[in-house]
């Protein structure tokens, strides 16, 4: 990769999608962002949101348009537009069918978590009390993802299925958005242990912007999160480390309901045990959207990252992932 170049990546949005909220990607100059297009949906109806996109591919080619190799990374930054990818947070799309994981990725998924916090038919979530690690099927499935091109992601499983993931992968796996867990300990942020061996895999850890992920939530400071890079390229190498902001500008509250509950349960699921998790947590002033990275930018340098690891973290690494691995 031509060193000069400097690309901008977000490794995972769920936003209300609206031409204000691409025009945001743009304006914060993001050349790719990778987006949640299912948590708890069967594979009918992801082709519902499937065509969803297609509208807004139709509707705003100006701004957006599909990405499904590093190379439309590339033509994202020569044409000043975003390159949109398609990831799940759950396996559910591929329902009990492995056959499912290469039409899924014919319609265009490159990530995909094996379980959104639940036990699922491949891997245990972090909200389980026990951690069965990565099942049968998960291996057969993991195996075949390898093949086809659909990277693991683990951003909501156990630690043990996490580590039999990295493990059983032939290619290096992501945790497209979470934090390391000694800045701030909750389920769903990843140990010490996990975060070095994630590294020395070769995968990748997308940094979260999400409040109930930040130490102090809503009122993180810009310094706080920086030191936490710092200290995070410090375990997994400089070259490992990416951002994957979780952003869900503009959903409404209720939206939250059906990414914890889903169809699985009748009674409310308030994730980290507060019912004050049932609604979308204020964005710190520092990341109101996108257009944070230049913050993100600032604070990096001000806690010692020169202009090149700046680089790498805020987009570059992605892009060397992109290329490495989804074909």
């Amino acid at each position: 990769m031509d060193q000069n170049l400097n690309f901008k990546i977000d490794n995972l949005q769920y936003c209300n999608w609206s031409e204000e909220i691409f025009k945001i990607n743009r304006d914060a100059g993001l050349d790719a962002v990778h987006v949640t297009i299912a948590y708890h949906e069967d594979f009918d109806e992801l082709q519902k949101n499937i065509s969803n996109w297609n509208q807004y591919f139709d509707q705003f080619s100006n701004l957006i348009f599909h990405g499904k190799t590093f190379k439309d990374i590339e033509k994202a930054k020569e044409e000043n537009k975003t390159a949109i990818f398609f990831g799940f947070q759950n396996c559910s799309p591929i329902e009990d069918d492995i056959y499912l994981v290469e039409e899924v990725h014919k319609l265009g998924a490159v990530f995909m978590q094996l379980t959104y916090n639940n036990q699922s038919l491949l891997a245990t979530g972090c909200y389980e009390k026990n951690d069965n690690g990565v099942t049968r099927m998960g291996k057969e499935v993991i195996r075949e993802m390898n093949r086809v091109g659909v990277i693991v992601d683990m951003s909501h499983s156990a630690e043990k299925s996490t580590f039999d993931a990295i493990n059983l992968s032939e290619k290096p796996i992501a945790i497209t958005h979470a934090n390391p867990a000694f800045w701030h300990a909750v389920r769903r942020n990843k140990s010490s242990e996990l975060l070095k061996e994630l590294g020395a895999s070769g995968g990748m850890l997308g940094l979260s912007l999400y409040p109930h992920h930040l130490l102090e939530g809503t009122n993180c400071t810009l310094d706080s999160f920086c030191s936490m890079v710092a200290q995070t390229a410090e375990i997994m190498g400089v070259t490992q480390v990416g951002i994957g902001s979780d952003l869900c500008l503009n959903q409404p509250d209720s939206v939250v309901e059906w990414m914890r509950n889903g169809t699985w349960t009748k009674t409310k699921d308030y994730g980290e045990g507060s019912a004050s998790n049932a609604a979308f947590p204020d964005q710190p002033s520092w990341f109101q959207d996108a257009r944070g990275f230049v913050n993100l930018e600032k604070g990096l340098k001000l806690v010692g990252f020169d202009d090149k690891e700046i680089k790498l973290i805020l987009g570059n690494n992605w892009f060397n992932f992109y290329r490495d691995y989804i074909n």
